[in-house]
């Protein structure tokens, strides 16, 4: 397995255990709520179900955003090696690596961090197309491209 998709797998990996956290949260809100509604305590019952439904509401739009981070990984070839930087693209810089497809933080693999970063961050926009030994400069960093997967 490469170095590329063993960073890949570690994001569909962090995306998986999110996505089986949130579907949890979200058993278990509605487990409380049905408890709730055996409740007859009058205001605290309407505020304490309004509170559930709330954060039913924060949960689920997690969960569609986690959801569509899934759709937009496996899209994504590990296997390509594209000359300029496309989503997909495991960017070496002077400054660290960076994975661009979608914002998930660091990833570790084989003891080296990458920055999972999405093509539509102020960086990733940045990064798109350039090709290596290409140089962008980024709150007055600047980084420079050694190397393309």
């Amino acid at each position: 397995m490469t170095f590329k998709e063993k960073i890949y797998s570690g994001c569909v990996q962090l995306i998986r255990n999110k996505i089986g956290l949130l579907q949890n949260a979200l058993a278990d809100l509605k487990q409380s709520a049905s408890n709730e509604t055996k409740s007859t305590a009058g205001d605290k019952h309407e505020t304490a179900l309004a509170m559930l439904q709330i954060e039913q509401e924060n949960i689920n739009k997690q969960l569609t955003d986690a959801l569509a981070q899934k759709l937009v990984l496996v899209k994504i070839d590990p296997a390509v090696r594209p000359v300029k930087i496309v989503n997909g693209s495991l960017v070496k810089t002077n400054k660290g690596y960076f994975f661009l497809s979608v914002a998930l933080g660091k990833i570790v693999a084989d003891e080296v961090t990458v920055i999972a970063l999405s093509p539509q961050s102020p960086l990733g926009i940045k990064l798109m197309g350039l090709k290596e030994n290409d140089s962008v400069i980024m709150n007055g960093t600047s980084y420079i491209i050694e190397s393309i997967e």
